[in-house]
């Protein structure tokens, strides 16, 4: 069932963006947060909101449900210190790119049969209120990470994201969330990062740079503060996929130390097979 009252806690691009899906979709009563006086203003201003106020609890009181859209260390301190005021009826999810944490801090909050995380892999460049737009989940896939007990609540929360945002749910288990975006999103995220320090270090001084290095270093202009959290928050994961990387590089090394031109060819054509067929 849609939710006719949607609280949103934190007003950056991600919760902007669903204040503003919300509100298209036609839902009735949309109330937001932010620690950002700027940020509230600006959402009811532009229609986003139907009000803000300005405690957080006012936010959650009378949700249907409620989204933590903060950073990840902020939603778990967030998802204690507001638990007491969620209505008995309030379903609550998270937008964090880590599920096992939050998700295990609300089944020992006894919120279990009320929360599912939600991942949506949707996001922009911009920071802030500024950055969200109308259309960002659009198409989108959503990951949603029941708690235990909480399958009921996981359904509604992937239905709203369909129904409201028109993105794509797909339901898994916060383990192997985790797991799997260690390895397809922390892991490419380190490798952009460690690209970028190398350069910055190696590049002959006014060395012009062109679309493969701006390409391959995308994202090494990601917030670090935001990556720092996320990293940590699942570092049991992403340590080992770091450290599968030896064996591929290894290959690559030993091919150019020998002038082995049939496995170098190899090494590449597998990078290039795959790459392909994402797009296919």
């Amino acid at each position: 069932m849609r939710p006719t009252s949607l609280g949103i806690i934190g007003l950056g691009a991600i919760g902007g963006s669903l204040a503003r899906q919300a509100k298209r979709a036609g839902i009735a009563t949309v109330v937001g947060w932010s620690p950002e006086p700027a940020e509230r203003a600006a959402a009811a201003q532009q229609g986003a909101l139907d009000d803000a106020p300005y405690h957080a609890r006012d936010v959650v009181r009378d949700a249907d449900l409620v989204v933590l859209a903060a950073p990840p260390l902020a939603n778990l301190e967030l998802l204690e210190r507001l638990a007491p005021a969620f209505a008995a009826r309030t379903l609550i999810t998270d937008t964090g790119s880590v599920k096992r944490g939050i998700v295990a801090r609300a089944e020992a909050l006894g919120l279990g049969p009320r929360f599912a995380g939600s991942h949506p892999l949707a996001g922009t460049h911009g920071r802030g209120f500024e950055a969200s737009r109308g259309d960002l989940f659009q198409n989108a896939v959503v990951y949603i990470t029941p708690a235990a007990g909480g399958e009921r609540a996981a359904g509604e929360i992937a239905h709203f994201w369909e129904t409201v945002a028109g993105a794509h749910p797909v339901t898994l288990d916060a383990a192997r969330h985790d797991a799997q975006l260690a390895v397809t999103s922390h892991l490419p995220q380190v490798i952009a990062s460690l690209l970028g320090v190398f350069l910055a270090r190696h590049a002959p001084p006014g060395a012009s740079f062109g679309p493969g290095a701006r390409d391959t270093t995308r994202l090494a202009a990601s917030t670090p503060a935001l990556w720092s959290e996320i990293l940590l928050l699942n570092r049991d994961e992403l340590l080992p996929a770091l450290r599968a990387l030896e064996e591929p590089l290894g290959e690559l090394e030993r091919a150019l130390e020998t002038g082995d031109a049939g496995t170098l060819t190899a090494w590449l054509d597998r990078g290039r097979v795959w790459r392909r067929g994402l797009d296919s």
